[in-house]
């Protein structure tokens, strides 16, 4: 399948974007230290199709991240059954992040890609209550990947959504060392009770084990946590891996729309995913139930833009 590589000729930067497969950037590069590093981890061939949508690069998660309980939710009267497709019986990760987007704007360093539900998954139009319209782009500048956001409701009904990304961070960032002696760092203050990967709906505190506020080795947490109650009073807030020996970290920046952040250690990967969302797994649900959790509206004709970045760099003492 064709992928997209844009470039910072500059820096010496790259990242190839993969169209046809959720508009994931799949491969992010930069040059430290006079040499290559692979920010991003994807499996082998993942551009060439064929392989799990989520599994790899930067999946986008619309019209929800994560789950909905057993694929189903009621908006303003009307009940809406999704195809259920994680091993609990729940739908997972959205819409629109394993079919063909399409390019509308494209230069050296940048790519913007389009995915109308009606247009690109008319088959998919019964599982939403209303049409959407969501763009990407990328945008390279030095050791930076900018990734720009905008949602806009094409209808005259109401669009709910949520909106999250799933990076894959490659661990170490450096060959001589070991993803044992890498940190994570997310300022978060609580965490959502997962009860087979759903929230039950209440925080709770964080104890030793989960508390990233002032980074953690990786060889010592197994982690797949909803944290929420991010510390940014109002601005951009950082999340950080930190590889000690290399000297050097990956931070992920992202504006308090992003009012969750999921931390995940795949099994068997020498990978650590830090995802940004707008709001929590079940969200939809969880307001039906009255708990504020970040579940959003749009209104007929309305637009959303949002971003983050992804920044490579060395280690600030």
């Amino acid at each position: 399948m064709p992928t997209v590589t844009i470039a910072d000729s500059h820096a010496g930067s790259t990242a190839r974007i993969a169209s046809e497969l959720g508009f994931n950037c799949f491969d992010f590069r930069v040059i430290m230290n006079g040499q290559s590093l692979n920010v991003l981890d994807s499996v082998p061939g993942f551009e060439m199709g064929g392989q799990r949508a989520s599994g790899s690069g930067i999946p986008i998660l619309f019209p929800f991240p994560n789950r909905i309980r057993a694929g189903r939710f009621s908006w303003e009267g009307r009940d809406f059954a999704l195809p259920v497709t994680d091993r609990f019986g729940n739908a997972i990760h959205g819409l629109c992040l394993d079919r063909p987007w399409r390019i509308i704007a494209q230069g050296t360093n940048f790519v913007t890609g389009q995915f109308q539900l009606s247009v690109d998954a008319p088959d998919r139009v019964p599982y939403w209550p209303s049409d959407f319209v969501i763009e990407v782009h990328y945008k390279l500048v030095e050791n930076c990947l900018r990734c720009s956001f905008s949602i806009f409701n094409p209808t005259n009904r109401s669009l709910p959504w949520g909106l999250g990304t799933h990076p894959y961070f490659k661990l170490p960032l450096a060959t001589d060392s070991r993803m044992e002696d890498c940190l994570i760092e997310v300022p978060a203050a609580q965490r959502w009770e997962l009860i087979d990967c759903l929230p039950s709906g209440r925080r709770l505190e964080l104890d030793e084990w989960h508390d990233l506020r002032d980074a953690a080795y990786l060889g010592s947490v197994m982690l797949d946590d909803v944290y929420t109650s991010i510390q940014s009073q109002g601005e951009p807030f950082d999340c950080r891996i930190l590889d000690e020996k290399s000297g050097l970290q990956v931070t992920l920046t992202a504006p308090p729309v992003f009012r969750e952040i999921v931390a995940f250690t795949p099994a068997g990967r020498q990978v650590v995913c830090l995802e940004p969302y707008s709001c929590p797994t079940d969200a939809v649900n969880l307001t039906a139930r009255g708990i504020e959790c970040g579940w959003r509206t749009l209104k007929p004709c309305e637009e959303f833009q949002t971003w983050h970045t992804i920044t490579v760099g060395s280690v600030l003492a």
